[in-house]
This record gives C-alpha cells, sequence and structure tokens, in this order.
C-alpha cells in the first residue's frame, strides 16, 4: 500500500510536471512564433534596406557618373574659355599694336601734311605777286564818226611784271652794294673781315647772297569796246520781258546808252551782257558803274575783258655787286657801326671799293630789302 501510494505521489508529481512543462513549451512555442514573426519582419525589413541601399548606390552611381561627366564637361569648358580668352587677348593685343600704328602714322602723316601745308604756304608767299598797276584815266569826249573795222576790235593791254627779288636781312646783318663787280668779288674771298670801331675791333664774315626764285611774266588784257556786264538786275518780271526792259532801258541816249545789237539775262544769278551797237557806248558806261533801268531800279555796269597769263618765266640768280655781311656784334649804335663798316669797306687797303648802297640792321630786328635788276646776274 505504501508503495502505490507513493507511486501515485510520483505519478501526481511527474503529472504536474508535464502539465508544467506542457505549459512552458506553449510558452516557449508562442514566444518562438512571436521572434519567427519579428525575424520575418526583420528580414523584410533589412531586404528592404538591401533594397533601398541597392537603389541608393545605384542613385549614388548615376549621380558620380553625371558628376564625373559635369567635371569633364566643366574642365572642357574651361579649357575652351581659356584658350578663347588667350585667342581674344592675343587679339586685342594685335588690334592695339595695330591701332598704336595707325596712330604713329597718322601722327607721321599729320606732320609731313604739316610739312607740306607749310612748304606750301612758303612757296604761295614765294611766287605771290603784289604789283600795283596805276590808273589810267580815259576821258571819252564823243564818238568817232570815222568808224573803221579796227574801232570794233577790243582794246589791248599788254602788262609786263617783275618781280623784284628780296634778301631777308637778319639781326647783326649787312647787306654792302659797291659800284663795280670787281671789289664785291674780292670781299667774297675774304673768309673773316676785322672792322675797326672806336675801342674795338668787331670781326664780320662777308657772304654770297642766296636769292628765292623770282618770276616774271605778262598779262594782255582785252577790253570790249561794244559789250558791258550787267549785274544785280532785280528778278521782279519774267525773263524774256526783263530782257525786253534791258533793251528798252539801254537804248536810251539820255542816259548815256545807245543802240543794242543783242542781250543776255540769267534770271538765276540777277546778271547779263548787253552789246551795243557801235562802240564807245560800252566804255563810257563802264565808267560811270551805274545806270538806271526802266524797273525802277540801278543795275551795276562794269567792262567785260579777257584776260591771258604770258610767257611766265622763273629764274634765280645771284647779286652781282651785293654782299651780306654776317655775325655782327652790336658793339654801337645801328648807325654808328653802319658807318664804320662803309669806311671800312670803302678803303682799297682792304680790298674795298666805292659803295653805292648799304644797309645794318642790329640784333632782334628783320627787314625785307629788295635788289634791282641790275644787281643780278
Amino acid at each position: 500500500m505504501a508503495d502505490i501510494y507513493g507511486n501515485q505521489q510520483i505519478n501526481r508529481k511527474m503529472d504536474s510536471g508535464l502539465n508544467k512543462e506542457g505549459s512552458r513549451l506553449e510558452e516557449a512555442m508562442k514566444e518562438l512564433e512571436i521572434w519567427k514573426a519579428k525575424v520575418e519582419k526583420a528580414d523584410d525589413v533589412k531586404a528592404r534596406l538591401i533594397l533601398e541601399k541597392l537603389e541608393q548606390d545605384e542613385a549614388k552611381s548615376q549621380a558620380q557618373q553625371e558628376m564625373f561627366a559635369c567635371v569633364t564637361k566643366q574642365e572642357e569648358s574651361q579649357k575652351e574659355y581659356t584658350k578663347s580668352m588667350n585667342a581674344l587677348q592675343e587679339k586685342i593685343l594685335k588690334l592695339g599694336k595695330r591701332k598704336q600704328d595707325l596712330l604713329d602714322q597718322l601722327r607721321r602723316y599729320q606732320d609731313e601734311l604739316e610739312a607740306k601745308r607749310a612748304e606750301s604756304t612758303k612757296l604761295k608767299q614765294k611766287f605771290k605777286i603784289y604789283v600795283q598797276i596805276p590808273d589810267t584815266e580815259v576821258k571819252f569826249i564823243a564818238e568817232n564818226k570815222g568808224e573803221t573795222g579796227d574801232d570794233c576790235q577790243p582794246i589791248r593791254g599788254v602788262f609786263a611784271i617783275h618781280q623784284r627779288p628780296t634778301v631777308l636781312l637778319q639781326g647783326g646783318q649787312a647787306l654792302i652794294t659797291f659800284e663795280e663787280e670787281k671789289v664785291a668779288s674780292q670781299i667774297l674771298k675774304i673768309a673773316k673781315c676785322s672792322v675797326p670801331c672806336d675801342n674795338i675791333s668787331v670781326d664780320v664774315k662777308p657772304k654770297r647772297i642766296k636769292l628765292d626764285p623770282a618770276v616774271k611774266f605778262e598779262v594782255h588784257l582785252d577790253v570790249s569796246r561794244k559789250a558791258l556786264k550787267v549785274s544785280s538786275i532785280p528778278s521782279s518780271m519774267p525773263e524774256e520781258r526783263m530782257k525786253d526792259q534791258l533793251v528798252i532801258s539801254f537804248c536810251r541816249p539820255s542816259r548815256g546808252g545807245g543802240e543794242v545789237e543783242s542781250v543776255e539775262y540769267d534770271q538765276n544769278t540777277g546778271t547779263g551782257q548787253i552789246t551795243f551797237l557801235h562802240p564807245g557806248v560800252a566804255e563810257s558806261l563802264a565808267l560811270i558803274g551805274r545806270y538806271r533801268v526802266d524797273v525802277d531800279s540801278e543795275v551795276n555796269v562794269g567792262p567785260i575783258y579777257k584776260y591771258q597769263l604770258c610767257k611766265f618765266q622763273t629764274y634765280c640768280g645771284s647779286p652781282k655787286r651785293t654782299i651780306l655781311l654776317d655775325d655782327i656784334e652790336d658793339v654801337e649804335d645801328e648807325e654808328d657801326l653802319q658807318d664804320h663798316l662803309e669806311i671800312h669797306f670803302q678803303k682799297p687797303s682792304n680790298y674795298g671799293g666805292e659803295i653805292e648802297s648799304i644797309k645794318y640792321i642790329s640784333s632782334e630786328k628783320a627787314l625785307q630789302a629788295f635788289l634791282c635788276e641790275d644787281t643780278m646776274e
């Protein structure tokens, strides 16, 4: 009995232990299921993370490729930019050099132009002729009745113009004209002359005069005896009517007119030409200068002439009897020093001779001297 009871106790303990083990196992199974679920969830998260990582890696790789492409493109652009900038800088330098060359060339041309202008001005002054032609008074008393063919010929005049050679006399210089050529030749052979003054001697240098070219020419002038120039004609009526008025006006003997052969009129310029049938009328009206026409106004009248330049010649020469004294110091007054120069060069002992004329000017002065033709070669 005791054994049976003992076995029952053991069985109850075993059953109790089994129940506990079963409960634990069940809890363990539940916990296992929970952990399996968590593991599956973790695997899903892991897979998702791996997938996201792969996507991120792919995006990163693509971004890196794009970045490398951009860097490469930037480097190429930088190279092209540097190349373009270098080419542009080189072009700018070439253009700057070209500009400087053009400016230098422009300055050279401007200098040459100024030099040419100065030379042109000098030549114009050199060949400019100032001639005062004397006025000749002519008095017309009456018309010559015995007209011949020569009366219709124009009044012809020939004017011969000779430019007198000139010398620009600077301060400290003198011009001496001797009566004989041989005296001037003797003085020119001396390199330096010592001229005694009151308390000092002055050294002067005789020099031959170099003259600029001079000109001479003739002006042939033909003045019409029958034609008259008319100007300041008012444009108050048509051209043909104005011609008729001019003919009527210049036909009036009471105003000094005469029979009109023909008339010309330019309405645009207000000028015209009246040709009379007989000579002499135009000459007398030209001397008056004004004429009243039948349009309540006066017109200007003048001669009609033609001129021609003939026998134009340029020539150079050197004076035979005139010499230049240079490097003269102002040791005395101008007149006193000129007297000493004249006395010195009059003496035959100084190879001098009779002096026709002498002119000395002190420093800081200048004088234009005119030479006569008989002193030229």
